[in-house]
């Protein structure tokens, strides 16, 4: 499987966050800069249950979840449910914005560890909808199993 956006990000990001939330209208706050540096150095998408144990008394629920909201709001984040229906957060693509989220890809979900992954490389398809409809969003998810598993499972 292909590097995902995720994992290339491993440097120092603070420059590059603190100009993100101020370009989205978002005060630089620690707890929005440690929430964006969480996420970007994941492989997978990751859930707010797991945010709070990264996180622990740091960052308080309340906060993570207006935290959360507003970045997917802003078009910072994406949510991806996975395979038991909780959300997953993954960093947007820079062409996204407040007004059009631009995440058009394949979301792959390990049936085993249930790990969602963004596979970035994999655009959706146009989609052709009837007039006088509005297409909102488009979530294509490919379900099998991840390279950690496969590896495990060998």
């Amino acid at each position: 499987m292909k590097t995902t956006q995720h994992e290339a990000h491993t440097h120092d990001h603070t420059t590059d966050f603190n100009q993100l939330l101020k370009s989205n209208g978002l005060k630089v706050t620690k707890p929005r800069l440690r929430v964006l540096e969480v996420i970007s150095d994941k492989k997978t998408a990751i859930t707010q249950p797991e945010l709070e144990r990264v996180f622990g008394a740091e960052i308080d629920r309340v906060t993570l979840y207006r935290i959360l909201a507003s970045f997917e709001d802003k078009g910072i984040l994406h949510k991806i449910f996975d395979l038991h229906g909780t959300a997953t957060y993954a960093i947007c693509s820079t062409k996204c914005s407040a007004d059009h989220h631009h995440d058009q890809h394949v979301h792959f979900i390990c049936s085993v560890c249930n790990s969602v992954y963004c596979l970035d490389e994999i655009s959706v398809p146009k989609i052709n909808i009837p007039a006088n409809f509005s297409l909102h969003a488009i979530a294509i998810n490919a379900v099998g199993i991840c390279e950690v598993c496969q590896a495990q499972q060998d």
